[in-house]
């Protein structure tokens, strides 16, 4: 097998895309992604038994894609990188069993992979080599979490994390309250512009004192963030306009609720970042295609002397050329494959980069 320079293939399925992305090295040739989003919009979110459908339905057209696009077979495919966790189980299932199927059946070697530590990894496929003095704040539909991430193959550690909804999650249930359907991070971004973020005060969830005690003693939240009393505080708002019979101003609610999420998320990794004497930020996950989440993050890192990467749009959502690009990674490191006999696991922790071989 290639170390220096491998071709990797690498297959996402934690949620509703369906991705399969080829890298050579740090180098991508391609990324396919089939989403069944449109199949979930009049659930008002994502139904894992449709999403495992859709992966069944869509893996082996959207493989042959990838392959076509890169212009490569299997038979010269280095390696094969799967999504392992965390993700919805039967989700996960479907591309890891469709995984170990083209291990064996073309005996190249399989690496279960972390969905988290993959949304950092796509960072090499756009800039080459990651900095040191790294972390990593990931914002998606299921997650936000602060990371520091010492070695991306070896040593990742979790700083923070939300301890109820993620920030995709609050947006798609308060799009829900103001009739913006599904999803609901884009609407609201987009509604969120004719509106004003000062209009209401909305709640910053684990920012009171007990919560953050100080640098010398840290509270017990001290990065971490809770959006559901957000959510609640939104609800709460519309009720009351309901009541009183007055129009609900639905471009101010957004922006404030926006810009309430935003701003305890930057806040927190920044605080984050400077306590632990982290210098570089990267910033991923879907709700990174967030323009103000872009734009706060970009202005607190500079005011707080640290550089900020964010990989492009296409490759902060869900998809195959991060877990190629984390597998690659690996390989060039030296790490062994995880064979075929692992289990994928739906809350697989982010410290664990690479499921070893059972």
């Amino acid at each position: 097998m290639n170390r220096t320079e491998p071709l990797v293939l690498g297959i996402e399925s934690s949620c509703d895309e369906t991705g399969v992305g080829i890298v050579r090295g740090d180098t991508l040739l391609t990324n396919a992604v089939s989403s069944s989003m449109e199949e979930h919009v009049r659930f008002g979110g994502v139904i894992p038994e449709i999403a495992s459908r859709a992966h069944l339905d869509a893996f082996v057209p959207t493989l042959r894609q990838a392959l076509d696009e890169a212009g490569v077979t299997l038979e010269d495919i280095d390696a094969i990188a799967v999504t392992s966790g965390p993700g919805l189980a039967g989700a996960l299932m479907v591309g890891v069993c469709a995984a170990k199927a083209l291990a064996v059946a073309t005996g190249k070697p399989l690496y279960a992979i972390n969905h988290l530590v993959a949304h950092v990894g796509v960072g090499v496929l756009d800039g080459g080599k990651l900095p040191e003095n790294l972390g990593a704040l990931l914002v998606s539909g299921g997650h936000t979490e602060i990371l520091r991430v010492g070695s991306l193959t070896a040593d990742v550690q979790l700083l923070g994390s939300t301890i109820d909804d993620a920030a995709g999650e609050a947006y798609d249930k308060v799009a829900r309250i103001l009739g913006l359907g599904y999803p609901g991070g884009p609407a609201i971004d987009r509604l969120a512009r004719q509106g004003n973020p000062k209009a209401i005060r909305f709640p910053r969830g684990l920012t009171q004192p007990k919560y953050m005690g100080t640098a010398e003693a840290p509270g017990p939240h001290r990065y971490d963030w809770s959006f559901s009393g957000l959510k609640t505080a939104v609800a709460r708002c519309v009720e009351q306009y309901e009541a009183a019979g007055q129009e609900l101003p639905v471009a101010d609610i957004a922006a404030s609720f926006q810009e309430a999420v935003v701003d305890v998320i930057t806040s927190k990794a920044v605080l984050a970042c400077t306590e632990q004497g982290i210098t570089n930020l990267l910033l991923g996950g879907g709700v990174a295609a967030n323009s103000r989440l872009r734009e706060l993050t970009s202005e607190r890192c500079a005011a707080a002397g640290i550089s900020l990467r964010v990989p492009p749009i296409r490759l902060c959502t869900d998809n195959g050329a991060m877990v190629a690009a984390l597998g690659s990674q690996i390989v060039m490191a030296g790490g062994e494959p995880s064979g075929v006999d692992f289990t994928p696991d739906p809350s697989q922790p982010v410290t664990s980069i690479q499921l070893p071989a059972a």
